[in-house]
């Protein structure tokens, strides 16, 4: 059997309400139900050994902020079926979450504070050699890929391979809404982040790097490919893999049950389990 080798994986989370605190570093909150059925299928004392976990946590950056003005302005006023909260604590995530500048602007930079954060801490437990796989879950998915291209293209800088991406095996988004972002950009400007995983060597990389699970019952999770060239061109080049799942069910597609449900699918339990796995093969990096 080959030897398998030490895993970081960071996990970050979407749109909604997480929690209005900061949570320790170690903590696992929001991506229990897939870490414990990860562990369960891996054999938890092979996970424990092999996988440095590590959630990447900012819903309180806005969530108490939004709980407020709830308090504040509705003040009993009808709320049917939670719809109110839906648009607060997830529409308003999205329309928040965005770059820009002045002094006024904090919510992209601080978002993004908390991911330099969380991979620099899961570098101090897996090491700087060790492969990379990010799960992402809805806004999360656009919160890692804006990342990545800031690194790329210069705008932000990091003093390490691992903190820079470069040994990031492999990139699971679910739920993701990338495209909704994309029609800002005329369509011919549309680009999608080159592979980051530079670091790792010929032939220990693997397609695609970047699988992305929408359900069919999720009204806020979109395919990739389509939305513009860059997508495409990965997703013609095998690197990028759009794939429908089934979430949730049908009494819950209209409402924000669904889009949580990918944290407890057996889809996204297999794909996450695969690409781990896969990146145990690699070894060390660099």
């Amino acid at each position: 059997m080959p030897q398998e080798h030490r895993v970081a994986v960071a996990v970050i989370h979407g749109m909604g309400s997480q929690g209005d605190k900061p949570q320790a570093d170690n903590a696992v909150s929001f991506s229990r139900d897939l870490y414990q059925a990860l562990r369960r299928r891996m054999g938890e004392a092979r996970f424990d050994s092999l996988v440095g976990w590590r959630e990447i946590f900012w819903s309180d950056i806005l969530q108490e902020r939004q709980q407020g003005y709830m308090d504040r302005a509705l003040k009993g006023e009808a709320n049917w079926m939670g719809s109110r909260d839906f648009v607060m604590h997830r529409l308003a995530d999205a329309a928040s979450y965005r770059w820009e500048t002045g002094d006024h602007a904090y919510v992209y930079p601080e978002v993004h504070s908390r991911v330099t954060r969380a991979i620099a801490h899961l570098e101090g437990v897996t090491g700087a050699r060790a492969p990379l796989i990010v799960l992402a879950h809805s806004l999360g998915g656009q919160i890692i890929s804006n990342h990545i291209w800031d690194l790329q293209k210069g705008h932000s800088a990091a003093p390490t391979m691992f903190q820079r991406f470069e040994t990031m095996a492999g990139f699971l988004t679910f739920g993701c809404n990338i495209p909704v972002f994309t029609f800002s950009c005329r369509p011919g400007e549309v680009k999608a982040i080159d592979r980051p995983g530079t670091a790792i060597p010929a032939g220990k990389w693997f397609k695609p790097w970047w699988i992305n699970l929408n359900s069919r019952n999720d009204i806020l999770g979109m395919p990739l490919a389509g939305s513009g060239a860059g997508y495409d061109v990965l997703a013609a080049d095998g690197q990028l893999r759009d794939r429908w799942i089934s979430a949730g069910n049908i009494l819950t597609a209209w409402n924000p049950l669904s889009h949580n449900a990918y944290w407890t699918d057996g889809d996204v339990h297999g794909s996450a389990v695969a690409m781990i796995e896969q990146a145990m093969q690699i070894g060390p990096v660099g």
